[in-house]
């Protein structure tokens, strides 16, 4: 078996074939390295039933116990997902923290002929990077923020402007949010707090630290995940470029990204109940009345004017930053954001930092 890999960096991705993760599920689920292979040498009841004989029975059961699940798990996975690997398959391996786990996995995979290697303090050494990566020491490119009022069509500029080689953070994709109170509408759960870190990290640590990077402006929490203060601090103080369209062709936008409105009746109804504090009563059930009417386009126009308008420019007046262009859209339709995406690209050129 080789020696223990003693830190953890970005390179060890690609300096491995495959990054393996023998934690249970639940513990994947909450976090891992990004593109890690979940294959589990012990799963979530299997882990539990182990623990509790270790605390409530003797350390030798739990032992004896783990070895049988764990040598029957790791043969099933040289079965199956491991089935096809070649002869110089050389894969990273780790675990919780004490090694056990991956160092089983690691020995038999060696024992095969695989050069595998264990992380040394598995996931809490990857964790520790992780945190001091993005807390601390790592170098952020120019940001310049993407602004512009809701249904502007901010979200669907970026993979337009990515496609132009334009550096672009999607913090809303990562964070499956999409910034609203409507922001979690037809979407899968967001990610765990780690689980957020991890995906911003993995896309940072690819970015060129040279270039400027667009990023949607945004608060310091997309949803319930929150931003780390050095990145939230830089886009406090990123220049712009603000987006503006009239208020029918942004309704008209805000329904087509998202059809959930028309198809979710319930969740859409309960969203605009969220807003009575802020709101009102009597505006609210105006709306409930247009979306009961299927009013969809009249309803997003009420929200912008009423609701999304005012809240924005609260934001924004608490941020600084100057704005570098303000560029008009009269459509926002696949042609309008087209050609949109290209004007942001030519300002981004221009931009001197």
């Amino acid at each position: 078996m080789r020696d223990p890999v003693d830190s953890f960096d970005a390179s060890l991705i690609e300096r491995f074939d495959d990054i393996i993760d023998v934690r249970s599920p639940a513990e994947f689920d909450e976090d891992h390295v990004p593109g890690a292979l979940n294959l589990p040498v012990l799963d979530n009841e299997e882990r539990a039933r182990v623990g509790y004989t270790y605390k409530q029975v003797s350390r030798f059961e739990a032992r004896r116990m783990g070895a049988a699940l764990v040598s029957r798990n790791i043969a099933r996975h040289l079965e199956t997902a491991l089935s096809g690997k070649p002869a110089g398959y050389s894969p990273l391996i780790y675990c919780w923290r004490g090694g056990q786990r991956s160092g089983s996995m690691a020995l038999i995979m060696t024992q095969v002929g695989w050069p595998a290697a264990t992380l040394k303090g598995g996931y809490k050494t990857y964790r520790s990077h992780i945190q001091t990566a993005l807390y601390d020491a790592m170098p952020l490119p120019p940001v310049i923020l993407l602004d512009g009022n809701t249904g502007t069509g901010k979200t669907a500029l970026l993979p337009l402007l990515d496609a132009l080689g334009v550096q672009t953070l999607d913090l809303e994709g990562l964070a499956r949010h999409r910034g609203s109170i409507f922001g979690g509408l037809g979407l899968d759960a967001q990610p765990s707090q780690k689980g957020f870190e991890s995906a911003l990290w993995h896309v940072l640590s690819r970015l060129d630290p040279e270039r400027p990077v667009i990023v949607e402006a945004e608060s310091s929490k997309v949803g319930l995940r929150t931003l780390p203060p050095v990145l939230w601090q830089a886009m406090e103080a990123a220049p712009r470029i603000e987006v503006r369209a009239p208020v029918s062709a942004r309704a008209r936008h805000l329904v087509e990204a998202y059809p959930e409105l028309r198809a979710n009746g319930e969740r859409l109804d309960a969203c605009l109940l969220a807003l009575k504090e802020h709101a009102g009563k009597a505006r609210v059930a105006e709306w409930q009345d247009l979306a009961e009417a299927g009013a969809f386009e009249t309803l997003a126009a009420g929200l912008i004017e009423h609701h999304y308008d005012p809240a924005y420019a609260r934001s924004r007046a608490r941020i600084g930053g100057e704005t570098i262009a303000t560029l008009e859209a009269d459509t926002l339709d696949a042609a309008g954001l087209e050609t949109l995406a290209r004007r942001i690209a030519e300002e981004v050129k221009a931009v001197r930092m």
